[in-house]
């Protein structure tokens, strides 16, 4: 869609109503748009030469990259005494959950929530009572958190047949018989929560590596979830529409390209409570996921540094890391010593960051996961556009149609007597209408125009010419490998084993090592990372 098409979807009276200043300031509008880690990927990936390091710094532990999985193991060093660790960011601060700012409004430019965290998943809560986000009875049934974080109504909505409904399961003008499939399905979801296989685990849980390794689960990650359906009699165009949001919306990938065990694990595995708060209630915050990263950095206390590594091999008697920064195009680097190093990067960077990694049992060319590209735009609103009746705007608010995946309200949370007088709207898009492949490319050739084009699609679905005359800045974050999509045969991926088992002077600590990229499964090989590397 170019932006002559985003005008004229108001129809032509529509169109004509706008002022001649109107469609000049449209057309005037440039986003600024980011493509975090394209610079240092691509002078990586084309091993540009480096000069000889600047500085050599000594540390006990190094830790390559910010992201949940760098944080959460800088946090457990710190819990554990360990204070003789430097961090390396990595080309962007906190990675997929790094944000941004319009002055004092906050706003997402990666993961902007997170469910409450299950029982099994001790160590998200540790992590969140640590933080103040649970405030008291962490590992109780129903632990009491921060009202502040937790998600505010009216919590979703979709645009359904030119309609705003409340959920995001398409009910109303649908039939009875698609009503009874969308029943079975949610009674199978209850079923399979507290479902045990012949091991005695849980067949879902968080980490995923406690999860049952019955053969008869296993199954599942052999066919996608579309086949599942498909299988069990689901004929429900609404609720496959909807189950297809949802991978989406969770892993970047479309259900018919993602494993069964890993889509069924998005509502099986999910089911923490509250003390103050009602079941499948939500954390959030303005500025998305970030907010926890930057406790988590203050918590941990660790000395960060602004670099890329570029290689990680064993030398002496630990490790070396050579890191470098990018500075109008002209390369600086740095070289770390440590005794042992966390790398908390993803894995396609790592294939080329650590020396032989091969000797790991890790093969890039057949255990590297495919990864879903994101676009991630973030409208400066200096008014609310109108809106359509029958449900009040919410947090999260979807339309029925593809690729776009709605868009969140970053001052939704504010507790205000009235509405800000700016807001800002954060609309996500998943190119899951084509490869990844495709996408990449068509991303880095996309103007402007193209970006914000994609990226209002489905705010002039819900809005028409009047989101136009609203809008007073456009930020657009791109992430070209934004997370590692769980494809079928991913449970039984080797290489993410052998990296998961590795023990030495290089540990490693990533999402990827799960094989698809949430905060649960980040914190969790954080955590374990550290406790490697403390022995």
């Amino acid at each position: 869609m170019d932006r002559r098409s985003f005008l004229a979807l108001a129809g032509g009276a529509g169109a004509a109503a706008l002022s001649a200043a109107l469609f000049r300031r449209w057309l005037e509008m440039t986003p600024a748009v980011h493509y975090p880690g394209r610079a240092e990927g691509h002078f990586l990936r084309e091993r540009g030469k480096l000069p000889a390091p600047e500085e050599v710094i000594e540390t006990d532990i190094v830790i390559l990259g910010s992201g949940i999985a760098g944080l959460s193991a800088a946090w457990k060093l710190e819990r554990e005494g360990q204070r003789k660790v430097l961090m390396i960011d990595g080309p962007q601060p906190f990675g997929n959950a790094a944000g941004g700012r319009f002055g004092e409004l906050a706003y997402p430019t990666g993961g902007h929530y997170l469910p409450l965290p299950s029982p099994e998943s001790v160590h998200v809560r540790e992590i969140l009572f640590d933080l103040g986000i649970i405030e008291r009875d962490p590992y109780g049934e129903k632990p009491y958190y921060d009202e502040r974080s937790i998600l505010h109504g009216p919590e979703e909505r979709l645009l359904f047949n030119g309609r705003w409904q409340e959920g995001f399961i398409p009910t109303e003008g649908v039939s009875a018989g698609e009503l009874g499939e969308h029943k079975r399905f949610f009674a199978e979801v209850e079923r399979l929560r507290t479902l045990r296989g012949s091991d005695g685990r849980r067949v879902f849980v968080f980490p995923t590596v406690n999860s049952s390794r019955d053969p008869a689960f296993d199954a599942l990650d052999r066919i996608t979830l579309k086949d599942w359906l498909d299988q069990q009699g689901y004929r429900s165009p609404t609720l496959h529409w909807y189950l297809n949001y949802c991978c989406r919306d969770d892993y970047g990938t479309r259900y018919d390209k993602v494993s069964a065990w890993a889509g069924l694990h998005y509502y099986c595995s999910r089911w923490g409570q509250a003390a103050n708060a009602g079941n499948g209630a939500w954390l959030t915050w303005p500025g998305g996921m970030q907010v926890v990263a930057d406790k988590l950095a203050a918590a941990s206390g660790v000395r960060r540094r602004a670099g890329t590594a570029v290689s990680l091999k064993r030398g002496g008697e630990g490790v070396e890391a050579l890191c470098f920064t990018l500075e109008g195009g002209v390369a600086r680097t740095t070289l770390v010593r440590a005794r042992k190093a966390i790398c908390a990067m993803p894995l396609y960077v790592a294939a080329r960051v650590v020396e032989n990694i091969g000797a790991y049992g890790f093969d890039a060319k057949r255990h590297t996961p495919s990864y879903a590209p994101w676009l991630v735009a973030n409208f400066l609103m200096k008014d609310f556009p109108r809106e359509l009746p029958h449900a009040p705007l919410s947090w999260d608010n979807v339309v029925y149609q593809e690729p776009g995946l709605g868009y969140v309200v970053s001052t939704h949370q504010d507790i205000r007597v009235a509405p800000p007088g700016k807001t800002v709207f954060s609309s996500y898009v998943a190119l899951s209408d084509r490869t990844p492949e495709a996408a990449r490319k068509w991303m880095m050739g996309a103007s402007g125009d193209e970006l914000v084009a994609l990226a209002s699609a489905d705010l002039t679905s819900a809005y028409g010419w009047k989101f136009a005359a609203c809008v007073e800045r456009v930020d657009i974050t791109l992430r070209g490998h934004a997370m590692a999509a769980p494809l079928p045969g991913f449970r039984s991926n080797a290489g993410l084993k052998a990296l998961r088992d590795a023990d030495g002077p290089i540990v490693f600590a990533h999402a990827d090592l799960s094989g698809f990229s949430v905060f649960e499964e980040a914190a969790w090989w954080g955590v374990q990372a550290a406790l490697k590397v403390l022995k």
